[in-house]
C-alpha cells in the first residue's frame, strides 16, 4: 500500500476468498491484518491455504479506532484503496473488478490509497 497523506494510526489490509458476495460483505473477509503505520507506505502478508481468486481492500484507520469512518453523508473520510487500484464512481467496486489470481510461491499486490 502507498500514498498514505500523514503518518498516524494504522493501515487495514482485508482479504477476501472468491466468493463475489462475500466482497466487502460484513463478515465477508477471510483474514484481516493491521499495521502500525510508520511512513507513507505499508506492507502486509498473507498466507493463503490454497492459489485462486482473492480480493483485497485496504483503509487508513487515521485514529485507529478499527472503523472506516464516513461523512455525516456516508463519504469516507479516511484513504482508502482496493487491488488494482480498483475505480470507485459512486459506490464501491465490484469483486470482478478487485480480484486478483494467487498462484503458488509469493505473490504481490501494489494498492494506493485515494482520499
Amino acid at each position: 500500500m502507498t500514498g498514505a497523506r500523514r503518518v498516524a494510526g494504522n493501515i487495514t489490509f482485508t482479504l477476501y476468498g472468491s466468493r463475489p458476495t462475500a466482497f466487502l460483505a460484513h463478515n465477508g473477509s477471510i483474514a484481516i491484518d493491521r499495521i502500525t503505520l510508520a511512513g507513507t507506505s505499508a506492507d502486509a502478508c498473507f498466507v493463503v491455504s490454497t492459489p485462486g481468486i482473492y480480493a483485497l481492500a485496504v483503509y487508513h484507520d487515521e485514529n485507529n479506532n478499527h472503523h472506516f469512518d464516513r461523512s455525516a453523508i456516508g463519504l469516507p473520510v479516511e484513504g482508502y484503496g482496493f487491488s488494482n487500484n480498483a475505480a470507485t464512481f459512486l459506490g464501491p467496486p465490484s469483486f470482478a473488478s478487485a480480484r486478483f489470481t494467487v498462484k503458488p510461491g509469493d505473490n504481490h499486490v501494489t494498492m494506493r490509497l485515494r482520499y
